[in-house]
Parts: structure tokens; sequence; C-alpha cells
């Protein structure tokens, strides 16, 4: 039996406060932008029938339960309830949450993923249900769009947005910026820190484009964002989403040495190229989550593969749970299970010893997390 502490979840996002309908409830099982094929739903997925497998225990239920029996069984329980349950029950002692999807996450947390499922809790909402600390991760988009809308010319735009940077990293553990606001193509060319004559362009195109809701999406800025969060030294979460993370290699040889982690988030089906990343460069981490979590059944041979390429020191669990809390409760439950079929699998075929694999999963489950975010110095 592999041993871990209370897991740190370094990457997910706040749930629901509104009560959800089948169909819009099987919507945030996938991040498809359209129905299921005819005659299915989106329990058909790696992740549905995972849901299904985990999540009617901590409600009372049976594993495998009909969908329509498990959220019978969620309204009768209410989303507080549900969320007390499925979050105490997931074993996760802390919570790193990304605030930049969800009520009044604007442009950023549009361009994110909300898909207008209504408004979501916060961190301290997410740690009051799972019994567990909570941190931010300070969105840089979010950032910039709060800086905008305190700024009437460019000067004191950049200059609002230098001290949004500045007071966020005083209260943050890390920075983060969404997956589909085009960084990655913002990096392709030049992955470097742009001048201040390109800053001040990019920022006067951004601002006059906004009263046409524009969205945050030129590159020179994206640079300037991600490079001012470079500056202050804090981890920075980087989505690689489902493509290959070739575009970040130049960002992640221009950052070494300079004391800022980078955290590459996501990555499936492309998780050995960031796992391979992580293996070549000292401030490089890849993370575990979402490759197991949409796994499903299949996390064990995912999390074998992450395992053969990386320092087991550069890796870190997450769920990458978000809006729903079977989100996060199936994340962190399949990334136990993982662990211990592949763990125990060594153990028991002699490769490993227990207090080697026990020891490896306390890296995984919390310790890297700890250490890579300093989460110990906050108490």
């Amino acid at each position: 039996m592999i041993e871990t502490p209370p897991l740190v979840d370094q990457h997910c996002h706040g749930v629901l406060r509104t009560e959800l309908g089948l169909a819009t409830f099987e919507a945030q099982l996938t991040d498809s932008a359209g129905p299921p094929a005819a005659g299915t739903t989106f329990f058909d997925t790696q992740t549905g029938f995972a849901v299904r497998r985990w999540c009617p225990p901590l409600l009372g239920l049976e594993p495998h339960c009909a969908p329509a029996r498990y959220l019978a069984r969620r309204r009768e329980l209410g989303v507080a309830e549900t969320g007390r349950l499925l979050l105490g029950g997931s074993g996760v002692g802390a919570y790193l949450v990304d605030t930049g999807v969800g009520a009044g996450a604007g442009t950023a947390g549009a361009a994110a993923g909300d898909r207008g499922a209504g408004d979501l809790g916060g961190p301290e909402e997410l740690g009051r249900a799972g019994s567990a600390r909570a941190y931010e991760v300070a969105r840089l988009e979010l950032l910039a769009e709060q800086a905008a809308d305190t700024s009437g010319t460019v000067a004191a735009f950049l200059a609002n947005l230098g001290g949004a940077v500045h007071h966020a990293a005083a209260c943050a553990v890390a920075f983060g910026c969404g997956a589909a606001t085009g960084y990655a193509r913002a990096l392709e060319g030049d992955a470097g820190p742009p001048g201040p004559g390109e800053v001040r362009g990019a920022a006067g195109r951004w601002l006059a484009g906004r009263g046409r809701g524009e969205p945050l999406r030129d590159p020179v800025l994206l640079r300037h964002l991600l490079w001012s969060a470079v500056t202050t030294g804090l981890p920075l979460q980087l989505h690689t989403a489902a493509r290959e993370p070739g575009p970040l290699a130049g960002f992640v040889r221009a950052t070494a040495g300079l004391g800022a982690p980078l955290v590459l988030l996501g990555g499936y089906p492309h998780h050995r190229h960031t796992a391979r990343l992580a293996a070549a460069y000292p401030h490089v981490h890849a993370d575990l989550g979402p490759a197991l979590a949409a796994t499903g059944a299949r996390a064990a041979a995912v999390l074998a593969e992450l395992l053969e390429l990386a320092p087991f020191g550069k890796l870190l669990f997450s769920s990458g749970g978000g809006r729903l809390p079977e989100l996060h409760a199936v994340g962190a439950l399949v990334f136990r299970e993982a662990l211990g079929r592949v763990l125990g699998g060594w153990v028991n075929d002699g490769a490993w010893s227990w207090r080697d694999a026990d020891r490896v999963a306390a890296m995984l489950a919390a310790g890297n997390a700890r250490r890579v975010y300093r989460l110990d110095e906050r108490g």
C-alpha cells in the first residue's frame, strides 16, 4: 500500500455555486464546443466513467450508478453539501486556485473557457468546502484587464499594470495565463522581453480595441506580461493544453537561470514532451493532473510514461479541476490509484523498495509543490 500525505492540488479553479441540470452537468465534463454524438452523452468518455466510478460512493451511492440517479442524489444534497462531500473525500490538503476564470474574470475568463456556466467560488470558498488550505494563482490577463479599467492613457495603464503585478506577487503563490489567449504563438518568434517602444505600441492598440470587445491577444503585450511575471521570481504556470509545447522552448531557454520556476500545465497527449523539457532544464516542472484525469482507466500507463522521462522531483500533482467538484475529486482519486498501481507494481517486481516508493509518492503528491511554491514559508 503506497502512503501519501494530503495532496497539494497545484492547479485548479473554483467550483460552480449553482445547481445544474443533466445536460448542463454533462457539458462540464469535456471541452467540446458541440453536442455529443447522436445516441450518446458526454458521460461516454474516460472522464465521465471516472466520475461514475469515484464520485457516487462519496455521496452514499454505489459506484457506476446511472447518471440520472447520481444527479438526483446531487440535487437532494444541494450544491454546498455535494461540494463538501466530494472535496472533503478527495484527500487534498491544499489547493492552488487560478482566479482568472469565473465571475468577474472579464475577457480573460471568457478566453480561458468559462463558457457562461455560472459564477465560480474563489480560493477561500474552495478551501472551506474541502477543509483545506487555499492559495491564489494570479491570472496575468485579468491583472491587465483591471489595470486597463483604471487607466486613461497608455502610460497610466503600463504604470498601473506594473503596480498590479508587484502587488499580486506579494499575495499570490504563482502567476498563470489563459490557455486560449495565444501566448504560445506570441513566443514562436522572439521569446525575449519586448522593448519599451514595442510595449507602448501594443498597449495602445489593445486599449483602442477594448471598446469593441477585443480580447488580450497581442503577442507583444502577452510577452510583456510573461516577462513581468518572471522578474518577480514567483513560479509561472504555462498552459500547453493539447498542443505540442515546442513554441515554449525559446522562452524556457531565455528564462533559465533567472530564478523563476516554470510549471508546464496539461500537455496530454504531448505529455512526453513536457516531461522532456522538465528533465532538460532545472527551472522547469511538469504537471501530472489533466493527463491523468482525462485518461481515467488508462491513467497508470500515462503516469508510468511521465516517470520514465522526468526526474521525480520535477513532477507535480494537480487535478486541473474547475466548475464541478467532481473534477477535483476525480483528479485526486485517479492520481492516487494510478500512483499505487505503478509504484506498487514496481515494488512487487523487485525493482523498487517500499521505502523508496513511499518517498517518491510523497514528492509527487505534495512535496515537490510545497518546495516549488514555497508553501511552508507561507504557513
